[in-house]
């Protein structure tokens, strides 16, 4: 399941509206998303800002697209680690990873599109949203197979359980905790990994 989108109208021409998010992609990378206009864009694209409003309603609306992109990414890449069926344990240490790296990918190779995942999260974007929800039942669904197989207590009720999971994962993915690690994220996101597992253990 693709994360929903708002704002995207007119032609259904997937090559156009996918050259645009290409283009607002290196373009936001470069001088950053706040800074950006749509005529800022349509003169990067040798299109114009009239043709653009056919595909989307607002500079938001395409920032929503290339957020929407990179979540999707990284809930295929945790989604691919809980069908695997390994241990939950092992699955879970795993999603820390993943989403570590994942935001180490976005944000060391084009850092200036952090300020878009920083927007989607403040202004509660619906792909932010999405993903969050996603994740969150991800976490969810490992935590029954862990107590299912015996790997994880019972006795603390599982809503709390997954909430205070989420609240760890967020420092590990959240745009607004991430300036004061991102040089230790890896390594952060094992410590927290084993932190949680410890905790879980019946």
């Amino acid at each position: 399941m693709r994360t929903p989108q708002n704002g995207q109208r007119g032609p259904v021409d997937h090559e156009r509206r996918d050259q645009i998010i290409a283009a607002a992609i290196e373009h936001f990378g470069h001088y950053g998303y706040k800074k950006t206009t749509i005529a800022d864009l349509a003169d990067a694209i040798g299109l114009s800002k009239a043709y653009i409003y056919k595909f989307f309603e607002s500079k938001r609306a395409i920032g929503e697209a290339i957020c929407a992109l990179q979540h999707d990414r990284m809930r295929e890449d945790v989604q691919v680690i809980v069908d695997d069926g390994k241990a939950a344990s092992d699955r879970m240490r795993r999603v820390f990873l993943a989403l570590a790296r994942s935001t180490l990918l976005l944000f060391s190779h084009e850092r200036r599109l952090h300020d878009i995942v920083y927007s989607a999260v403040e202004e509660e974007w619906p792909s932010s949203k999405f993903f969050h929800e996603a994740l969150r039942a991800m976490v969810e669904r490992l935590i029954h197979e862990g107590r299912d197989g015996g790997e994880f207590e019972r006795k603390t009720p599982v809503d709390e359980t997954c909430n205070a999971i989420m609240l760890v994962l967020q420092s590990i993915y959240h745009p607004l905790l991430l300036e004061q690690h991102m040089d230790t994220l890896e390594g952060d996101a094992a410590v927290l990994a084993n932190l949680v597992l410890r905790s879980l253990a019946p």
